[in-house]
């Protein structure tokens, strides 16, 4: 076995012992392995949560998952963790439907987050969410 096939061995077998790799879809790591304020972001096309949609593992002591972590991170700690109280930004969106579904699972300030919501589209998410889900632009 080469060096590079053990350390990719190894940091496989890493990704799994602390829930990060599964073979179904994109699960939150385990609570217990994580500290700190922390959500498992996950964005799919369509009003129901696909298995292959990308996500991001959003840290914040120090931030860090995503382009706009140190952004999502505070406007996430302004609302105590709570995605649906973020204030939504004002814009004007078009009346096309191309939904969206949001996902978060994680831990803020030691209590459990579990949100889902489905957006009439990715406009209307950005709006409403901010930074939180901004992961790719």
């Amino acid at each position: 076995m080469t060096y590079i096939t053990r350390a990719a061995a190894a940091a496989g077998a890493l990704l799994a012992a602390a829930g990060l790799l599964t073979a179904g879809p994109a699960q939150a790591a385990p609570r217990d392995s994580l500290s700190g304020n922390w959500l498992y972001l996950t964005v799919a096309r369509g009003d129901a949560k696909s298995a292959d949609s990308p996500g991001a593992l959003l840290l914040c002591d120090p931030p860090q998952g995503h382009r706009h972590a140190a952004e999502a991170c505070a406007e996430l700690d302004a609302v105590g963790g709570a995605i649906d109280r973020i204030p939504a930004e004002k814009v004007f969106c078009t009346m096309i439907y191309a939904p969206v579904t949001v996902q978060a699972r994680g831990q803020w300030n030691g209590r459990a987050v579990d949100f889902q919501e489905t957006y009439t589209s990715a406009c209307v998410m950005k709006a409403r969410t901010r930074h939180v889900f901004a992961m790719d632009d």
